[in-house]
């Protein structure tokens, strides 16, 4: 019975991870489409929307499954359960049976089945955990699980580099107060010179705001742009030496504060 109970909690968790993977997909790969829209107005049509979703989807899913060790056939058949489901729907939406509404909700709720029946198919694979050594080819993938904090904060920004904004100077003391709210939740400001550290990083960063809003635009574009870049040396600094915020954080954080920085010394 507990053998049982254990076999259905890993299926569980692994059908929660799927989906969590799809999503992720879904929304991590959007940007990459929205630089293609501007090229190629005829991805906005319905039927095509969906199936770019679809594949946003497959992506996300393929490369966490990758990660866990499931072999190509495996990754088939679940990228199966992203597609015909909308696949389904396209025929009639084609004849103009059912709106584009329907084809993209229908294809979304039909889709968790789908992926429900390709794990019940391989249901042994889906109750073992994997560990495996990557081959050769999957050394793309192995990168991925390894610096996925970068990959990430690359897709997030993919935007600031088609449309690059300035951020108002203010939002720059959200830097210095994510990590006094995470190092205070964590526990790590209690560590010897963590405190004061990370109290006189708040202070210059209030006063660099303070000059920023108080000289001219063109100067206050350049301050804003050297705060970000300073903040990504500081989350260099605390990546390296495992400091106050979680290591993926402070790696994401940093590919972040770098992108903005550098994109609005540019602009000016």
């Amino acid at each position: 019975m507990t053998q049982a109970l254990n076999l259905n909690g890993r299926f569980a968790r692994h059908y929660v991870e799927m989906v969590v993977a799809m999503v992720a997909g879904m929304l991590l790969f959007a940007p990459v489409w929205t630089i293609a829209l501007s090229w190629w107005s005829p991805l906005t049509r319905p039927d095509v929307e969906a199936l770019v979703m679809a594949t946003n989807m497959t992506a996300g899913m393929s490369i966490w499954m990758r990660v866990r060790g499931h072999g190509w056939p495996a990754v088939a058949e679940m990228g199966a359960a992203m597609y015909v489901p909308f696949l389904l729907l396209l025929g009639p939406y084609w004849f103009g049976l059912v709106s584009a509404d329907v084809v993209m909700i229908g294809g979304h709720v039909l889709m968790l089945p789908a992926m429900l029946v390709a794990m019940l198919l391989r249901r042994t694979e889906y109750t073992v955990h994997h560990h495996r050594e990557a081959a050769p080819s999957g050394k793309f993938v192995m990168a991925l699980k390894h610096r996925w904090p970068t990959w990430l904060a690359l897709l997030v920004t993919i935007e600031t580099w088609i449309d690059p904004l300035y951020p108002p100077a203010v939002v720059m003391m959200i830097l210095p107060t994510a990590y006094l709210a995470i190092g205070a939740f964590r526990k790590r400001l209690r560590e010897p010179g963590v405190l004061p550290l990370q109290l006189a990083g708040f202070a210059a960063y209030l006063v660099l705001v303070g000059v920023a809003l108080s000289v001219p635009d063109e100067v206050a574009k350049y301050l804003i742009g050297v705060g970000w870049l300073a903040h990504g040396i500081w989350d260099y600094f605390h990546h390296r030496f495992d400091k106050v915020v979680p290591r993926a954080f402070a790696e994401w954080c940093g590919v972040v504060d770098v992108v903005i920085g550098v994109t609005v010394i540019l602009m000016v």
